[in-house]
């Protein structure tokens, strides 16, 4: 019994350091492809911080997501939705000023059902809960 404890806690360890390991290099390489965007948020001291996020769509609205568990960008979002978003490609015309709407309820259900993510993309990620704000034009 105590080695099958043994096993089952260290093949869990082992699973913890690949999702770190994971949200790391991902945090640090801040891959882009032809749905990321850059966001530009203002920090508590005025400062701006950008950062590289995917768009998600869903009834017709543009959306950002709080996919991973490192996601500070997405709290202090929350505390200043006033945003600035870069484009690039076909949806350059669309960068500009955003007001981020934080997404509940009946809403957020929908924009999950609409965007799901594979299985592997959420056992790398360590199924963090997903949070949305849609993006409203200022």
């Amino acid at each position: 019994m105590k080695l099958t404890i043994k096993i089952l806690l260290g093949l869990l360890a082992i699973y913890v350091a690949l999702v770190v390991a994971f949200e790391t290099w991902l945090g640090y390489s801040q891959p882009r492809g032809e749905d990321n965007l850059i966001i530009t948020v203002t920090e508590d001291d005025g400062s701006k911080t950008r950062r590289v996020l995917s768009l998600f769509e869903s009834q017709g609205d543009l959306y950002l997501a709080a996919n991973h568990w490192p996601r500070g960008w997405f709290r202090q979002v929350k505390r200043n939705p006033e945003i600035h978003i870069e484009f690039g490609g076909e949806r350059s015309a669309q960068s500009g000023n955003y007001t981020a709407v934080l997404v509940e309820g009946a809403l957020h259900d929908q924009v999950l059902e609409d965007n799901r993510l594979p299985l592997f993309a959420r056992v790398l990620m360590g199924f963090p809960p997903r949070e949305f704000m849609r993006l409203e034009p200022r």
